[in-house]
């Protein structure tokens, strides 16, 4: 049967969403889908998203869905199969029966059952249980269908743009996640007999031990995609279905990123560069892990003198290396914990100190005495707002009078997804988000920039990220009420007289610009009180 272009759908699909226009609508069982586009998904992700791919034509893989409008299941097929989705709209009941006629069909004729992921240049990932541990550093080494496998997944995730790849055992396969723009999105299923050699390769790489399944293990390893360099850091943990790895991958190529880049407006970057021109005095940047807070830590370290002044860093771990830049890092085995480095280090003649994280109350007392001698000291600290990140210091054992007399300032910070530029147009924003935006904005607005979802941002309607913050600087007013014992009620509401924009505004400014959706403010920052 050919397809008729003309055939459309312009009401609603099987699950009630309002289609796409210009979405044939067909009848699967007169369709036999190309060997290509069938080998391009395995079964178990055809069954896990009710999809059938029918052909693959010039890197366009056409594929029946019953709901052509569900981008979050295009967008995992298109990072997946690393092709660009035509979604074709067909009734659920004829997928499924697609799916069970050709399928059996691949198995009838070639005796293998074709699950797991594909490679992209075609050639099917051996399915075979592998040997015992006493061989799995041998079938995991060198050029073998394991190491090819663990080589697509890095280069799909790098041009993905992922920041994290998850390696999830269940009871019956490997469920594989890219984190993209701070969101997990499943992208491939590969059968549990590939499980064991997948991670062994991986620590072999990390040079971990691969005959230890039991403990927690982490290590690192870097490899090369065009002219990038991208540092991996690994992760291993046991748990009952097997060892679970996380891969986080590490582009050399942020750590160049300047402030405006990471997202600040004009006036809150004036005020950051202030504090940071202070001879000495310390500098928190807060919120929780995967809030940018290094990124934003390195920013600053680009925009000070390297050259006339000694920077030196305590991090855990160094993931990125400047020149000029002595940095430490972290490593409890052989002693050097933040607090034994920032020891060693105010001996070594610092002008400025950047500690990685404080996260006792030994660290916390040496950072705040380091800031009060003489040197600028960055540091994070996990706390949900400005003002909560003095009582996290003051709970660690820090003296409320110590703690007025260093500080500088206070930066929370969180990351929202930019909308994509390259498909964004103005669409009514739901009333939710209405009512959010006028009670931070003092002001009704209905229409915000929205992604419609393309190719270049993988149909998700987002491209990239950007940060909001919420900087309070430290004034002698404040001071008395840390030094007097005031709440951090009564502290939020001075800060608040003396000009503090709250996070959540900060974000709404930035959806005003059309930079980011109410939406994403909604889903970060209003965890703030």
């Amino acid at each position: 049967m050919s397809i008729n272009p003309n055939q459309t759908v312009n009401n609603t699909d099987p699950a009630g969403v309002p289609a796409r226009t210009g979405i044939a609508k067909l009848n699967v069982q007169y369709v036999a889908p190309t060997p290509l586009a069938l080998q391009a998904i395995p079964e178990d992700v055809a069954r896990r998203y009710n999809v059938l791919p029918m052909a693959l034509e010039n890197n366009t893989l056409r594929v029946f869905m019953a709901n052509p409008s569900d981008i979050l299941t295009i967008e995992n097929l298109s990072i997946y199969t690393r092709k660009r989705i035509e979604p074709v709209a067909a009734s659920l009941d004829d997928i499924r029966e697609g799916i069970e006629y050709n399928y059996r069909g691949i198995k009838e004729s070639s005796g293998v059952e074709p699950r797991g992921a594909a490679a992209p240049e075609g050639r099917p990932v051996a399915a075979s249980a592998l040997p015992v541990d006493e061989r799995a550093a041998t079938e995991a080494s060198g050029d073998s269908p394991v190491a090819r496998q663990l080589e697509q997944l890095l280069e799909q995730a790098v041009k993905a743009r992922s920041s994290d790849i998850h390696i999830e055992p269940d009871e019956t396969r490997v469920r594989i996640r890219y984190r993209i723009d701070g969101i997990l999105h499943e992208v491939a299923s590969l059968p549990l007999a590939l499980h064991t050699g997948l991670i062994s390769r991986i620590k072999i790489l990390s040079d971990m031990n691969i005959a230890d399944h039991r403990r927690p293990q982490d290590g690192q390893f870097s490899f090369d995609i065009g002219k990038k360099r991208i540092d991996v850091r690994v992760a291993t943990v046991n748990t009952v279905n097997g060892e679970m790895g996380v891969l986080r991958l590490l582009d050399k190529s942020m750590a160049a990123m300047s402030l405006p880049q990471i997202g600040f407006l004009q006036d809150s970057q004036e005020l950051f560069e202030k504090m940071l021109m202070m001879p000495y005095g310390m500098v928190l940047v807060s919120g929780p892990t995967g809030a940018g807070k290094t990124t934003t830590l390195y920013a600053a370290l680009n925009s000070l003198d390297s050259v006339g002044k000694n920077i030196i860093t305590v991090e855990d771990p160094v993931e990125y290396r400047f020149a000029n830049i002595n940095q430490m890092q972290v490593n409890v085995k052989a002693g050097l914990t933040f607090a034994s480095g920032l020891r060693a280090i105010v001996r070594l003649d610092p002008d400025v100190i950047l500690v990685g994280e404080i996260r006792d109350g030994e660290t916390a007392l040496i950072a705040v005495q380091s800031a009060l001698t003489g040197h600028l000291v960055l540091s994070t600290v996990h706390a949900n707002d400005t003002t909560g990140s003095l009582f996290r210091l003051i709970d660690l054992g820090v003296e409320p009078f110590l703690l007025s007399s260093a500080l500088i300032g206070i930066i929370a910070q969180r990351m929202v997804r930019r909308v994509c530029p390259h498909c964004a147009r103005k669409v009514t924003a739901p009333l939710v988000e209405q009512m959010a935006y006028e009670k931070e904005m003092g002001e009704a607005r209905a229409e915000f920039m929205y992604g419609e979802g393309c190719a270049e941002c993988v149909y998700t309607g987002y491209l990239g990220r950007t940060a909001i913050f919420e900087i309070l600087t430290i004034t002698d007013n404040l001071r008395r009420m840390i030094v007097g014992g005031s709440s951090n009620t009564d502290i939020r509401a001075a800060a608040f007289s003396e000009g503090l924009v709250p996070i959540a505004r900060y974000g709404m400014m930035k959806a005003k610009a059309g930079v980011t959706t109410p939406y994403e403010v909604l889903r970060n920052a209003y965890t703030i009180s």
